[in-house]
């Protein structure tokens, strides 16, 4: 199973429509995750053309996201928690395990910061942004790839130049 993982998009200051090197991925995708910051709900309706979406609410979308604070499915047999802030940098390991004690993965964005850690049978992942990368080298996006409950693939890409 082939995800993409998303966050911050925070349309339409930043995300005016699907930029094409995203858009590259989404082609692929089996399943999206955003992990909140959509902004507006024409963002979630834009990736569902793609592939069905999962999404968490981010602290600057508005009610008229529809999206629960924290999610936890299971994809392929992997068990996933997401959430769109995760916390300080220190101790967010641990502290995901805590939030999510059965999650083989746990997706989260609102730093803007991308991260692929893994520590105590847990990984956390966060895609960055593929429009607003602040301090950031680039704009990112997530690549995972799920086969029979194992992750097989986690891998941040740029997405812009």
């Amino acid at each position: 199973m082939n995800v993409v993982a998303i966050s911050d998009t925070h349309a339409p200051r930043r995300w005016r429509g699907c930029p094409p090197r995203v858009a590259g991925h989404l082609r692929g995708a089996d399943v999206i995750l955003h992990a909140g910051d959509v902004c507006v709900p024409s963002v979630l309706a834009e990736l569902a053309a793609y592939a069905p979406v999962h999404v968490v609410k981010g602290n600057n979308d508005g009610p008229d996201v529809v999206a629960p604070e924290t999610l936890e499915l299971t994809l392929d047999g992997l068990r996933i928690g997401m959430i769109h802030d995760s916390g300080p940098a220190k101790g967010r390991l641990a502290r995901m395990r805590r939030r999510f004690p059965h999650a083989d993965l746990v997706v989260f964005g609102h730093s803007h910061i991308p991260l692929n850690e893994s520590g105590d049978g847990l990984r956390i992942f966060n895609p960055g942004s593929p429009t607003d990368r602040r301090r950031q080298p680039h704009g990112t996006v997530g690549l995972l790839t799920i086969e029979h409950g194992v992750l097989t693939r986690a891998e941040i890409v740029p997405v812009t130049p």
